[in-house]
């Protein structure tokens, strides 16, 4: 018998704080509500993606900030969606999660396997580790903001 998958807190948690770290490396957390900034490769560097990225505020709180992050495409890829997540940044915990992602408008930290909608059991941490990847990669290959 299989053995039931569990969630593992501190790799998730790990992944929470490294994400609002290098959020916070590459936009600024104060934006304005309906604030939009838009990634472009930086000066002498070659396009790294197809498209435009942005990133838009859509709330503030005092304790919580919550983004929008959107890849649009130059020209339709039939069959591939526009990769979009909403981030929610806790700046008193120092930790950014992943809140909706794709068709997924609530991630569960867990999700029995198979399921109709064939999300894998650990989603989350997978969505919450594109997230880090995705950040560490524009990072790491200068990838300026414009506001």
């Amino acid at each position: 018998m299989a053995k039931k998958y569990r969630v593992d807190l501190d790799k998730l948690m790990q992944i929470y704080a490294a994400n609002y770290l290098l959020f916070c490396r590459m936009f600024p957390t104060d934006m304005e509500v309906g604030e939009r900034l838009t990634l472009r490769p930086a000066q002498g560097q070659k396009p790294l993606f197809m498209g435009q990225l942005e990133c838009k505020c859509c709330e503030q709180t005092r304790y919580t900030s919550v983004f929008s992050i959107r890849q649009q495409y130059c020209a339709s890829i039939a069959g591939l969606n526009e990769p979009e997540m909403v981030v929610r940044l806790f700046h008193d915990a120092s930790l950014a999660e992943v809140c909706s992602s794709q068709q997924i408008s609530k991630l569960k930290p867990r999700y029995d396997y198979p399921n109709h909608q064939m999300y894998q059991q650990d989603e989350k941490q997978q969505v919450n580790q594109f997230l880090y990847d995705w950040l560490h990669y524009c990072l790491a290959h200068r990838v300026a903001v414009d506001a």
